[in-house]
């Protein structure tokens, strides 16, 4: 079990990468920002990018990295947050997210910034990204990297990502992981009722992968998670609250993008200070 002043450490963490996603949707003025599944997975990446992960802030390209991959790539403000929480990009560049001339756009794309293996957007692609990189890395006897995956529930609806499943667990990648984020609402509505895919864990299994199903705002939960190796590549099934922190986000698919108003970020910012 991960020690209580790694959790700490975790959730610290999380509480600022938080205020970073509020205050990058506020300055993107009228345009907003996808809030709701940023939000969502804010535990998942502290729980990484201060608990498990392994990289260099002086060599990013270090072969011995851990890669990590944003399927759900309109969550970028998250991951963002996060690598620059862990020192790998400044945290002043946050500010320009969406701005012209930044290397932060509203998906994460290949553009020379540290931190981002792989540009994404299109969902569904993610984990044929990383079954390549996760075999690849067998292939080079390079067998100390592992390869974290992020997707949505809702983008498990895309074909692709069984397609990828499949091979992972025919080539047995037990250097992937697939972190997925159920935070049980999608673009256009709830994903039980836009597709329901139960029974999910079996699918996984049936694919060839471990499962582990998890709280996905619980530090120990998702450390522990992080933790396991076995033979098969391992699939997190993280239960999560879509806009967590922010009570009225919480459950409303209507921040899944969306700007925000003085006074809703005045009451975010509040309810985040109540936190500390």
């Amino acid at each position: 079990m991960a020690d209580q002043m790694m959790i700490k450490r975790c959730n610290e963490m999380a509480r600022i990468i938080r205020r970073h996603i509020i205050d990058m949707t506020y300055n993107t003025g009228k345009t907003g920002a996808h809030l709701g599944g940023s939000l969502s997975i804010v535990e998942l990446l502290a729980g990484l990018y201060a608990g498990s992960i392994r990289f260099n802030r002086d060599d990013p390209e270090w072969d011995g990295r851990d890669r990590v991959i944003l399927s759900k790539g309109h969550a970028a403000m998250a991951l963002y947050a996060a690598i620059a929480e862990a020192g790998i990009i400044d945290k002043n560049d946050l500010y320009t997210f969406k701005q012209d001339g930044s290397m932060l756009g509203g998906h994460p794309s290949l553009n020379g910034l540290h931190g981002i293996e792989y540009a994404s957007g299109s969902l569904g692609q993610g984990l044929s990204l990383g079954v390549g990189a996760a075999l690849a890395l067998k292939r080079k006897k390079n067998h100390d990297p592992r390869v974290f995956v992020f997707l949505g529930d809702g983008e498990c609806d895309e074909g692709s990502v069984w397609e990828a499943a499949a091979s992972a667990g025919h080539f047995e990648l037990n250097n992937l992981i697939a972190v997925i984020d159920m935070n049980a609402i999608q673009y256009d509505g709830f994903t039980s009722e836009i597709l329901n895919m139960s029974p999910f864990e079996k699918k996984w299994q049936d694919f060839g992968w471990d499962t582990i199903s998890i709280e996905g705002h619980n530090l120990q939960e998702i450390l522990d998670a992080y933790k396991h190796h076995g033979e098969r590549p391992l699939a997190v099934l993280a239960h999560t609250v879509k806009g967590k922190g922010i009570s009225f986000m919480e459950g409303n698919w209507r921040f899944h993008n969306a700007a925000l108003s003085k006074e809703q970020y005045d009451q975010a910012i509040e309810e985040l200070e109540k936190t500390v």
